[in-house]
């Protein structure tokens, strides 16, 4: 605007006189006015226990205000420094207590790692989370995790080191969730001091025998790189299961008694072929899973042994004896990974188990450098498998991938067709080795002929050739 003396007013912009406000200020501490409530809430968002100590510089209000936050994370921080902080903390009932040792800062002496958890357990944390790394030469010493009486859940990752459930008589009185990683423990002592577990999880732990009994827990997830020798598990009202193993040369299920189990994922991996199914075939790996509300057993095994030998050595236990404490299934999935071989002894074994078999899937897989099988190979043994009888009255569908046509394969064919007198479809993909064959296509199609009340397919990759 302009004035009668000519001289120009200038109104200052609202940005200008904001930011004149903001420096130069009416000296009064608005933030630090607000009610204790209010500024807990503003430290707690900051997720980080060393911030909110460092808002102490702001103002005097602030000081030690971080003490009466209700969940304490601590992250990056060293042994020493920790333990500091944590004698400062005033609220002796915390909801969440977070502390995550990095392994830069890696604890040299067991002992600091015990008074780390017993300063945790003065805290009275009804939530805890703990990540501490020690050394390879302190495993051998036994750590004592104490007494949390106000813990619904716990998150040990303990990195070399050995836990021990507190002492004669001790528990977790209210813990419901429990997850161990990179540590060793006993599995049956620490689960029997938990009365109201619920969920358990055992993640890359150094543990031999997976010992669990308890009449209440819900959920069991056990993932381990290390070989697990044995597994023993009793568990009622057990609904969710996820298992991922290596097994040892000496492996054995000793026990597994979970009547109410809904939803399993367990695999299980052996490099020993000492595990026989039939007489000469050798399991490599297992999975059970729970899809399409339907249980499915996947085995994938195989004859590696006799490209070495002419004469396999017997297996030292038979797949029979482990498949017995497994969960029911009704979908047995084969993939045979030396398809040049004969596989009816075996497979006709496996489904001898278990009479609930409903639906059968048999992948042959052949390989370009494998060896055929050479005249009276011991994989034919014995060879009155042809003529068995073996009752199949719940198998309904039979699917075959890779199938060769092979002298073999066609009698297998006719002995399921034969003993699963129930049977409503039956699968056949063919190879592309048979496409030229009219033989085998002969072979296949008198087959099916015979079977009219069978509803059968013959197919190569998505292609259907032939259906009745």
């Amino acid at each position: 605007m302009e004035l009668r003396s000519g001289r120009r007013l200038i109104s200052p912009s609202p940005h200008g006189a904001r930011r004149r406000s903001l420096v130069d200020g009416d000296g009064v501490d608005r933030i630090s006015s607000l009610p204790d409530d209010l500024l807990l809430q503003i430290l707690g968002r900051l997720r980080c226990a060393r911030d909110a100590a460092r808002t102490s510089f702001l103002s005097r209000r602030w000081g030690g205000l971080w003490r009466r936050l209700p969940e304490l994370h601590f992250r990056e921080i060293g042994a020493d420094a920790l333990g500091a902080a944590l004698g400062q903390a005033g609220r002796p009932a915390l909801s969440l207590l977070e502390i995550d040792i990095p392994e830069k800062h890696r604890i040299t002496d067991p002992a600091r790692v015990s008074a780390l958890l017993r300063t945790a357990a003065r805290l009275a944390p009804a939530n805890l989370v703990l990540t501490v790394w020690g050394h390879d030469k302190d495993r051998p010493v036994p750590i004592q995790i104490p007494r949390f009486d106000r813990a619904i859940s716990m998150k040990l990752t303990v990195h070399n080191l050995q836990l021990a459930p507190p002492g004669q008589g001790a528990e977790f009185p209210v813990l419901e969730r429990l997850s161990m990683s990179r540590c060793h423990f006993d599995t049956d002592a620490l689960v029997r001091r938990c009365p109201r577990l619920r969920v358990l999880e055992v993640l890359q732990c150094d543990i031999g025998t997976i010992k669990v009994h308890s009449p209440m827990i819900e959920e069991l997830v056990v993932k381990q790189s290390i070989y697990t020798q044995c597994i023993h598990i009793v568990a009622p009202v057990l609904k969710r299961l996820t298992m991922d193993i290596r097994v040892w040369f000496f492996f054995t299920l000793s026990c597994f008694s979970a009547p109410m189990v809904e939803d399993v994922s367990w695999e299980c991996r052996s490099s020993y072929p000492n595990i026989g199914v039939g007489q000469w075939w050798r399991l490599q790996r297992l999975k059970l899973l729970t899809e399409n509300s339907a249980r499915t057993l996947r085995l994938f095994i195989d004859t590696k042994l006799l490209r070495h030998t002419k004469h396999m050595p017997p297996a030292e236990r038979n797949f029979n004896q482990h498949i017995g404490p497994l969960p029911a299934f009704s979908v047995l999935e084969l993939y045979l990974l030396n398809g040049e071989h004969v596989f009816g002894a075996a497979v006709l074994n496996l489904l001898e188990i278990r009479s609930t078999i409903r639906r059968l899937k048999v992948v042959i897989r052949h390989h370009v450098d494998e060896e055929s099988c050479p005249p009276e190979c011991a994989c034919d043994l014995p060879r009155n498998w042809r003529s068995q009888s073996v009752s199949l009255v719940a198998l309904e569908q039979v699917e075959i991938n890779g199938f060769n046509g092979n002298d073999h394969e066609i009698d297998f064919l006719k002995l399921l067709f034969r003993c699963a007198t129930q049977m409503k479809t039956m699968t056949v993909q063919l190879s592309t080795n048979v496409l030229g064959s009219n033989r085998e296509w002969a072979e296949i199609y008198n087959i099916f002929e015979e079977n009219p009340s069978v509803e059968c397919f013959v197919t190569i990759s998505v292609s259907s050739f032939y259906s009745r």
